[in-house]
C-alpha cells in the first residue's frame, strides 16, 4: 500500500488575521469600504497628522461640507476609525442636531447626546458611547433635536464641554452641518483647530464650493483642504423626520427655511 503524504497547509500569519479582523470591524461601523479607499482615509491621517503637531494634547477638526449628500457624515467615522487604529484615543462628535444620523449609521440608541449634555439634562460621560470594536474610539451623538442648535454650538456650555473632553482625548472629530445652509460650522471655528471639507466628485458646483471656503475665511477659520469624495449614493432630502416644538405648537425645518435667513 502506497502511502501518501499530505502537505502541511500553512496556517495564516498573525498578522494577516489582525488585518482582516480590522477589516470586518470598520466594514461593521463604517459600511463597505474598497482596498484604495481605505488607503486614502490613512493617507488623509498621515496628512492631518502633519499638518496638526501634537504641541496640543488634543487636535480638534471639523468635518463639513458645502451642501448635503456629500458624505461629510461617512468621512468623520471613517477618519475618527482610522485616527484610533494607530492608538490614539478619538471622541467623534456628532454636531449636526438638524438632522442627524450616526445614531442609525453606528446603531446607538439616539439619546441622551451631544443636545442633551449642552442643556444641562445629561452627564458627559453618560452620554458618551462606547464602540465595542474599537476601544480607542467612542462617539456622542447629536441627541434630542433642540429648536436652538446654533445658540448651544456657541454657548460657553460647549466650551466648558470641549475643554472637558480636550483633557481625556487626543483627537475629537466633529461631524458639522453643511456651510452653505446654516451656520452651526462656522460657530465652532473658535474651538475647532482646522476644518476640513467634503467635496463630491460630479455632485458639488464649484461656486458652492468656491462659497464654502470663502466664509470659512470670513470666520479665520483654518482650512485643513478638501476630501474628494467619489462614493456612488442616492441624493437625499436633507429634511427633518419628525417635529418638535413647545406646547401644542410643532414645526417641521429643514435646511431651506434656515437657507433663507
Amino acid at each position: 500500500m502506497k502511502l501518501i503524504k499530505l502537505k502541511k497547509h500553512k496556517s495564516p500569519s498573525k498578522e494577516r488575521l489582525d488585518n482582516e479582523k480590522v477589516e470586518r470591524d470598520r466594514k461593521m461601523l463604517c459600511g463597505k469600504l474598497s482596498f484604495a479607499g481605505a488607503e486614502a482615509y490613512k493617507l488623509l491621517r498621515a496628512n492631518l497628522l502633519f499638518s496638526l503637531p501634537d504641541e496640543k494634547k488634543c487636535r480638534i477638526v471639523g468635518i463639513t461640507s458645502a451642501d448635503s449628500g456629500e458624505g461629510k457624515s461617512i468621512t468623520s467615522i471613517n477618519l475618527a476609525y482610522t485616527l484610533a487604529e494607530t492608538g490614539k484615543r478619538v471622541l467623534l462628535i456628532e454636531a449636526d442636531m438638524r438632522l442627524p444620523n450616526m445614531a442609525k449609521r453606528l446603531n446607538l440608541s439616539t439619546s441622551p447626546g451631544l443636545s442633551n449634555v449642552i442643556a444641562g439634562l445629561a452627564e458627559a460621560d453618560e452620554a458618551v458611547r462606547t464602540i465595542e470594536k474599537l476601544v480607542d474610539l467612542n462617539v456622542l451623538v447629536a441627541g434630542d433635536i433642540p429648536p436652538n442648535p446654533s445658540e448651544l454650538l456657541g454657548s460657553e456650555a460647549m466650551r466648558k464641554l470641549i475643554s472637558h473632553f480636550s483633557e481625556t482625548y487626543d483627537f475629537i472629530i466633529f461631524d458639522l452641518p453643511p456651510i452653505n445652509v446654516v451656520s452651526d460650522a462656522l460657530v465652532l471655528s473658535g474651538l475647532v483647530d482646522g476644518f476640513i471639507l467634503v467635496v463630491r466628485q460630479d455632485y458639488t458646483a464649484r461656486r458652492a464650493v468656491i462659497r464654502a471656503v470663502n466664509q470659512l475665511a470670513v470666520s479665520n477659520a483654518r482650512f485643513l483642504g478638501f476630501v474628494l469624495n467619489q462614493a456612488s449614493t442616492k441624493k437625499r432630502s436633507y429634511k427633518y423626520g419628525k417635529k418638535y416644538g413647545h406646547g401644542n405648537g410643532g414645526h417641521y425645518y429643514s435646511y431651506s427655511d434656515y437657507s433663507q435667513h
